[in-house]
């Protein structure tokens, strides 16, 4: 009688052993360019693995809680070399993943994500700042994680305002992404009340941009091209080019904060951050990577959480069922910010907070108090609802 009543269980504990080791696969692909742009500081060059060393970690999290649904959740990565076709690569990729996480120009992203409507794949646009992605060239099947400079510049402009810094003296670089920021300022300088008192121009004249005189040279160059302004409270520099900005903190002609593109600068995410539990994250991904955190890391992160979150509330792999929850009113994705993030369901943009960060500390996060909302405060960052021009297709 007993090896009889066994005979039942030990089929039962077969059956469950033989779905444990069959899980739903979920594939995520990750497309990049290859290489890395050197930047002005040495002490902050950009990894090899940057972005992709986030949604690394982020598929590890998912899969802790994945073994406890019959998931699993699996990266496969694609570089883009110059001249290689990205639509050719993207598509590759979404033979066998239905999530794609993106990092790439913008023009690059359009074209992967027209070719790839058809056939269901959701992209995650973990790189690209255009504002342009989430206004007039948005599309119903790109998810923001990363933000838009007009987040990024009205988390900058209410803190400036907040300190009763409404004076800004406006540096602009020469090449376009400067001149986009630049449009970024200011709408939040005309937004929040502060008035840019001048605007001055800095030429990329090309040439070497360390010397063995460039010390002399920067500290004789910075305090004459900063010269006979008029009364400001701060500089603001947008030189998302990294030609000139990271030279003007201590070099400008009068004593005045730098924000922007150097000095206080806003960021998705700093390797400073240490509030809401961010510790124990930082601290796993030095552990993995031998490196700190930097802000595409955490976009990355963000949206292969976003696709573990939804599929496990869903309990479903399937990409439609995935796509319309994110889509949803009950979304939301904790991120180590203070608050839930959700999706603004007029463009596909992920709202959070904005970290104003020194290179050391995280001076504030935005948005600043008394900035306030109908909806939600993190709707101060940004275009709003009635301001947007997106039409989703």
């Amino acid at each position: 009688m007993i090896r009889w009543l066994l005979g039942p269980i030990g089929l039962c504990l077969a059956a469950m052993q033989g779905l444990a080791a069959d899980p739903v696969t979920i594939g995520v692909g990750y497309l990049g360019v290859a290489g890395t742009r050197s930047t002005l500081s040495l002490v902050e060059q950009p990894a090899d693995n940057d972005g992709i060393a986030g949604a690394k970690l982020a598929i590890e999290d998912n899969n802790t809680t994945g073994k406890f649904l019959n998931q699993r959740f699996v990266l496969e990565e694609r570089r883009i070399k110059e001249g290689e076709d990205v639509v050719q690569a993207a598509t590759a990729l979404a033979e066998h993943n239905g999530f794609i996480i993106t990092d790439l120009p913008a023009d690059a992203l359009l074209k992967v994500a027209d070719a790839l409507r058809n056939r269901g794949t959701l992209l995650f646009n973990a790189g690209a700042i255009d504002e342009r992605l989430r206004e007039a060239d948005c599309r119903a099947n790109v998810i923001h994680s990363a933000p838009t400079r007009s987040m990024l510049a009205d988390a900058l402009g209410q803190y400036l305002v907040w300190k009763r810094w409404p004076r800004w003296l406006l540096v602009v670089g020469s090449h376009d992404e400067d001149k986009l920021y630049a449009d970024a300022l200011r709408r939040a300088a005309t937004r929040f009340g502060a008035k840019i008192v001048q605007e001055r121009t800095f030429e990329d004249t090309g040439g070497a941009r360390r010397t063995d005189s460039g010390v002399t040279l920067i500290q004789r160059q910075m305090p004459v091209f900063t010269q006979a302004a008029p009364a400001y409270d701060v500089l603001v520099a947008a030189d998302e080019s990294e030609v000139f900005a990271a030279y003007l903190p201590y070099r400008t002609w009068d004593p005045r904060p730098v924000a922007g593109s150097a000095g206080l600068v806003p960021r998705s995410w700093d390797a400073a951050q240490d509030q809401w539990g961010a510790t124990q994250m930082q601290n796993r991904f030095m552990k993995l990577n031998s490196r700190r955190m930097t802000a595409l890391d955490m976009q990355a992160w963000t949206a292969v959480r976003m696709i573990g979150e939804a599929t496990s509330r869903t309990n479903s792999g399937d990409v439609k069922k995935v796509t319309d929850f994110i889509k949803g009113p009950d979304f939301s994705v904790a991120a180590f910010k203070g608050t839930k993030l959700t999706l603004r369901d007029w463009n596909l943009q992920l709202r959070q907070p904005i970290l104003l960060v020194d290179g050391r500390m995280v001076v504030s996060v935005s948005p600043q108090e008394g900035f306030l909302h109908q909806v939600s405060e993190l709707d101060t960052l940004g275009y709003d609802r009635p301001e947007s021009k997106c039409k989703l297709k």
